[in-house]
């Protein structure tokens, strides 16, 4: 990846505690481009007018705008068609959305499989229609190298499964999960995939229909993109069977207090106003990544993990979290007996921005024994030299205990 590239994110060339900002936490979000923050700025001083309702020309403009970037996100994921893209605040507005829609032709006794290593945000949405709708959950386990167990999946299939819905790749791990495989044994039991992508769409190509899955959702800030927008992807005989999963404006075709009906989707899940300047954000933000190119960065970023995890493996009493062979921008790690939030805390004072926790992942850190990790994550703009720099800076906090 070219060097100058960090020249694009002038927040990476800052300090913290009088050193150079090494940025390591883009699992949780990423820096944004001056491209992406010149494109909102020019639409809030000369575009903006809300969208779909005005005749007047600005309000078209900003249509055209909002239009355009759903035409984007479509080409960017490989939809059939744009009516297959539903604009939410984000991966976990998308999942919410599906579990209440679909929870809504559940029963009680109907189950949803999930597995143990997904986020808070593919968990509890699932609990609450358990408490609604009297719904069981069932999960699929982990080996000790934090792969899914493949054959315990194919055994939690019975004839009240009516969703799978599952991480594309760890977000405290690393593991890509194998959803192709997933997707096809569901279909085989004629049961619907939702695919939670929010750290795979960032990182290397996503094709929906390659994959075959009947819903996928990301969000734009773990993507260069702005915060509080994200996509759900459904497809479309999905899209046209689920009810609305919210009330309001833009959503409705007609409205008497005898009767309403609702628009075709997407329209049918976006109730009010949506965020037309963060639509048109992501939409630059995914130009700029197709202008890299992903395919060279899931390479640079590939090639970021392998040396981050060959380098920390030199460093005494360090304990790698989740070394399976299909792993991408993600390194979870403890050192010896030091607590994670002591080792991120002084990390930061060194100029080091990790993340350190459960990552929203609890029931993952029981099934491993832990309390949280100190988690490093990667982007395009990531070097050798800051993998350089957080190992110098590891060594240095291990040596104070």
């Amino acid at each position: 990846m070219h060097s100058d590239i960090k020249k694009d994110f002038p927040i990476l060339s800052r300090t913290v505690y009088d050193r150079p900002l090494v940025y390591l936490d883009n699992a949780a979000t990423t820096q944004k481009p001056l491209c992406v923050l010149d494109a909102m700025r020019d639409e809030y001083l000369n575009v903006n007018a809300n969208v779909h309702r005005g005749v007047h020309y600005l309000s078209q403009q900003a249509t055209d705008l909002h239009e355009a970037a759903r035409e984007t996100v479509r080409r960017f994921i490989n939809a059939a068609k744009t009516e297959e893209i539903v604009f939410t605040r984000g991966t976990t507005e998308a999942i919410n959305l599906v579990a209440s829609s679909m929870g809504e032709l559940m029963k009680e006794g109907d189950e949803v499989i999930v597995s143990v290593m997904e986020h808070h945000s593919n968990i509890v949405p699932w609990q609450l229609l358990e408490t609604r709708k009297g719904i069981r959950l069932r999960v699929i386990p982990i080996s000790d190298s934090g792969e899914l167990l493949m054959e315990e999946y194919e055994r939690l299939f019975t004839d009240r499964t009516r969703i799978v819905s599952i991480a594309h790749v760890s977000n405290v791990l690393g593991i890509v999960n194998p959803v192709g495989d997933i997707i096809r044994i569901a279909h085989e039991h004629g049961v619907p995939v939702l695919v939670d992508a929010a750290q795979s769409a960032p990182h290397f190509k996503v094709d929906v229909q390659a994959l075959g899955c009947d819903f996928l959702a990301f969000s734009g800030h773990k993507m260069y993109g702005p915060t509080g927008i994200g996509v759900l992807y459904g497809r479309e005989e999905w899209l046209d069977r689920l009810p609305p999963y919210q009330g309001g404006g833009e959503m409705i075709a007609t409205v008497s207090f005898e009767r309403t009906t609702f628009e075709r989707p997407p329209l049918k899940f976006e109730a009010g106003t949506p965020d037309y300047i963060a639509t048109h954000g992501l939409a630059v933000a995914i130009d700029y990544i197709e202008r890299i190119g992903l395919d060279r960065i899931a390479a640079h970023e590939r090639d970021l993990t392998r040396y981050c995890m060959e380098q920390l493996r030199t460093i005494e009493g360090m304990r790698l979290i989740g070394e399976a062979p299909e792993k991408d921008a993600v390194v979870s790690f403890l050192v010896g007996d030091i607590h994670h939030l002591d080792m991120g805390t002084l990390l930061d004072r060194l100029g080091i921005a990790v993340r350190t926790g459960h990552h929203c992942a609890q029931p993952l850190m029981q099934r491993l024994g832990i309390l949280g990790t100190v988690r490093a994550s990667f982007a395009l703009y990531n070097t050798r030299e800051d993998i350089d720099a957080l190992v110098a800076a590891i060594r240095r906090v291990a040596r104070m205990f």
